[in-house]
Order: structure tokens, then sequence, then C-alpha cells
């Protein structure tokens, strides 16, 4: 039963080529939902074709996107490497600055989820706005970065984990035998109810900050040489080789906000609840971002962070909370960090779960990846499709590790590096690309006057997005840790140039040789209607 339209009443969108016998009406950009004025999403409950609704709330959704980001992971292993390595003191001022750019992006993405209601949020909001074959472009280039920012973090789940049992075990355990272990058991949950799913999420993440928030307090309350001092929040701290680098590093960090209307049709109010949690993720982010960057800056001293950061990397954290909290909290921490990457592993899991879903309802992957579980309403095929990448990758580069265990190379600086910029650069061109496609989507409906601030907005968060994009492409050298005349440079980016013009060929394509599924590209639920109006 459909909860939002009948068989015969969907929403067309842009598409001009949509099937006439589909009886379909036109967008409304003033309305608050897509299709129907109501405001209701059509999530057709029990169908195989549909994810379960009311499975999420405010702080279900919430708890389930800031898990992408991996708090404990991110002060623990970014920031240590934006002070040690690109140099630049002021990063905690950066932090503010890439925050209101995202809320800039917000005031459009937003305002677009309460149109758009589809599990493929960036490729449909991007086929919406700049038409069809630009978003089959941008579904490769989702389902490529967030694959890839997933499967990078097994790398340094590995690492970690075997250097547990080296410590605290005396065992001698190769990274990628817990890495595989950390993908089975995702990919298990991934087939589960996703509300079960949010609580697993909530409880890890709940815990990471409040360590954070305890050890950052700590620095605080026990400052170095310096004292409390505000330095890292001054402009001309803002300096550094690697200042470009940094960009994308501390952009990284925020990634997982975005994810939030991927889970509408699960929500229980999408209208309001997507929203509302994509502002709090973005806000709280910036925050506990720029809070635990300064108090680190504190703790080591704004004038020697640096070379401390430089010298010791993430095991700063761990240094600097065993001089202020003890032996027992930072064994605790050290446990905490590699339940937060477990976390953000089954995060983002989730997330290429629903868009490889998304894709095959509306034809741009085999028809079996558009179906549900009939017990738990999960992606199942979207989400094996996932766990199976994650093998794959995982046991190619286990394979070629050379190097002893204990060695950083394979599971680090290959596997984590290489495949977390590739995620990142993936995800700030779509953020960009989203941008633009919010202004044509409300300017073409006619809405551009009554929207105009959201619409300037977005154009300030597009052209920023640009710039940061640019500066990740012109350094990824340093990035990965190559060498200026390394091919790596250009190979690692490269790979999300091919898959975009991949996908924009594969469009093209489609709007020759299938119209009918080039049309329907995202459509999301409507997608499916589409297709029962068709063989009735």
């Amino acid at each position: 039963m459909s909860t939002g339209h009948s068989s015969t009443g969907t929403s067309s969108g842009s598409n001009s080529s949509t099937p006439t016998n589909a009886g379909t009406v036109p967008d409304k950009a003033s309305g608050s939902g897509s299709g129907t004025g109501s405001g209701r999403i059509s999530t057709f409950k029990g169908q195989e074709r549909a994810l379960r609704a009311n499975r999420l709330g405010t702080s279900g959704l919430l708890l389930s996107v800031l898990a992408a980001g991996a708090p404990l992971m991110t002060v623990a292993g970014v920031m240590p490497t934006v002070y040690g390595v690109m140099g630049v003191v002021g990063q905690p001022l950066l932090y503010v600055i890439l925050g209101v750019v995202l809320v800039l992006f917000s005031f459009g993405y937003a305002e677009m989820s309460r149109h758009v209601h589809n599990a493929g949020a960036f490729y449909a909001y991007i086929a919406r706005g700049l038409g069809p074959t630009a978003g089959a472009g941008a579904s490769l280039v989702a389902l490529l970065a967030y694959n890839a920012m997933q499967v990078g973090i097994y790398g340094l789940f590995g690492f970690e984990v075997s250097g547990l049992f080296a410590t605290y075990l005396d065992l001698t355990v190769a990274w990628w035998v817990p890495a595989l272990a950390a993908a089975v058991l995702v990919g298990l949950l991934g087939w589960l109810k996703i509300d079960l799913n949010a609580k697993v999420l909530g409880v890890l993440i709940l815990i990471e900050v409040a360590l954070v928030v305890i050890f950052d307090v700590a620095f605080v309350a026990d400052p170095g040489k310096d004292g409390v001092s505000l330095q890292a929040f001054d402009p001309d701290a803002l300096t550094g080789a690697g200042l470009g680098t940094a960009l994308c590093f501390c952009i990284a960090a925020f990634v997982g906000f975005e994810q939030a209307p991927v889970y509408a049709e699960e929500t229980s109010r999408p209208n309001v609840v997507v929203r509302r949690v994509m502002f709090l993720a973005v806000g709280l982010s910036a925050l506990f971002l720029a809070v635990s960057a300064w108090a680190i800056s504190v703790a080591a001293g704004p004038g020697s962070v640096v070379a401390t950061a430089g010298e010791q990397g993430p095991g700063l954290i761990f240094g600097l909370t065993e001089d202020r909290l003890g032996t027992t909290f930072t064994d605790i921490l050290h446990v905490l960090f590699v339940t937060g990457m477990f976390a953000a592993l089954l995060s983002f899991h989730n997330v290429v779960a629903r868009y490889a879903f998304a894709m095959g309802r509306e034809g741009l992957l085999p028809a079996a990846f558009g179906r549900t579980s009939a017990s738990s309403g999960a992606p199942a095929y979207g989400s094996a499709l996932q766990s199976v990448f994650s093998l794959v990758v995982v046991i190619a580069f286990a394979v070629t590790d050379d190097k002893p265990a204990g060695d950083p190379t394979a599971p680090i600086l290959r596997l984590f590096t290489w495949m977390g910029n590739i995620g990142a650069l993936g995800v700030i061109l779509l953020m960009a690309a989203a941008s633009f496609a919010v202004i044509a989507f409300f300017v073409r409906r006619g809405a551009g006057g009554a929207q105009a601030p959201r619409l300037v907005a977005s154009a300030l968060a597009g052209l920023a997005l640009v710039a940061v994009a640019v500066y990740t492409v012109k350094d990824f050298d340093l990035l990965v840790g190559a060498g200026p005349g390394s091919a790596l440079r250009w190979i690692l980016p490269g790979i999300v140039g091919l898959t975009l013009v991949g996908g924009l060929v594969y469009g093209a394509v489609l709007r020759t040789v299938k119209p009918e599924v080039h049309a329907r590209i995202g459509l999301g639920n409507e997608a499916f209607q589409l297709e029962k109006a068709s063989r009735s």
C-alpha cells in the first residue's frame, strides 16, 4: 500500500521523457513534499522495492550520520597530521571557516531534501537539478567515493587492532585478519534493521564523544608551557606550506552530515527530521572539531604543537592523555579508538547499500539491487555489494603486502591513505555539484525569487567547494605521501575523473538506448510508481 500517492499520481520532476501513461503531476517547488502537496513521502510500505518507513527519528538519524565522522579517529589521526605534517597552527579556525561554508551549503541542500526524497541523495538532487545524465555521472562517483572511504578505514582498523593484540596479549596478528573479520561483521549488521544499526552506532558514538570531551577538559585545565592561549584562532595562524592540503583533510572530518537525506525514506517525518539533523550535525561537528583542535594546541603549546605532532604523529593524543589522565584512561582510549572506527565502517556501509539500492530501483544497476530484505526492510543486495567490494580490496592489499607484521606501509600509507583521499575528493565534488543543482532546480521551477537567500548561499558554498577540490587535486601528492614526480598524484584523482566521465557516458547511452530508464533517474520511489503505472 502506498502512503503518499495512488498508483497513477506521481511526480515527473523535470524529466520531459517521462512516459505519458504514468499519470504524472508536475513538481511544485513551494510544496513540502515530492509529488503530492501533502508533505508525506510515498514509501510503499511492505513492498520489496521500498525501504521501511518510520525507522529513524531525530536522535537515531543524528547518531548514524555523526558516526561516519569517527570523532576519535579524527581527533587522534587527522588533527596531529594537520599540525605536524602541514604545519597549520590555525587548524581550529579552519574548522570554524569550513563549518560556515558547510552551513551555507546546507541551506540549499536541506531545502532540496524537502522536495526530493531519495536514498540516492547526491545523485538524485543533481539529476533533478542538472538533468538525468549528470545524475548518472554523480551516481557512480557517489558509489566510488563512499565505498573508497569505507574500505580505506579497514586498513587503519586492522593496523590498530593488530597493535592492541601485540601490546596487551603479546600476539602477532597480521593487519588484514581483523580487517577481514570486521568486514564480515559489518556485512552481517548491514542486513539488519536500520533502527538496530542506529542503536549500535549510538552507543559507540556517545561513549567516544564523552571520552574526547573528558580529555579536552583535561587539556585546557592542565595547559602546556604557553598556558591557555587563543593563538590558534588568530587568522595569522592560517599559514603553512600545507594549507591547501589541510583544507581537504579538515573538510573530510565533516563527512557524514550530508548523508542525512539518504535515510529520508526511513525517517518518521522526513520533511522535518532530515533538515534538522543536517544543521545539528554541521553545527555540532564544527564546535566539536574546533574545540578539540584548540584543546590539543593548548596542551602541547601553540609554539610547540607543530614540532611535537611532527615527532609523535597519532601518538600525540595518547601521550597527552597519559600525562594528565593516567594509563588506564589511555588504554580505554585505545580501545574506543578502534570501536569508533568500527562505527564509521558500519555507517558508511549503510550509506553505500542505500545508494546501490536507489540505483537498482531506478535502473542504473541491475534490478536486484533495488529490492529489500523481506524480514528487515534493509537493502540486502546493496549491502552484499559493499561487503564484496570491501573484501576484494582488503584481500588485494593483503596479498601485495610483503612487509612484516606491524609495518604500516600497506594498511595505513596505502589502503587508508589512498582510498580515503579518493573518497574525500569524490564527496567534495559531489557537494559542489549539488550546490549548483539546487540553484538550477528552483530556478527552473520558477521559485528562484522565493528561494533567493538559499540560492545565494548555495552559490557561495559551491564556489568555495570548487576551490577546495582544486587545491585537493593540486596537492594530491602531499595527501597520499607521494613525491612530486610520482604517477600516483594523477592516477588516484584520475580514478574519480574517469568514474565521472564513465557515468556521464553511461547516462548519455541510456538517454538514447533506454529513454524510459534515463527519464527515471533521480525519481526514487516515483520510478517504482511509474513502472507500476506503465504495466497497468
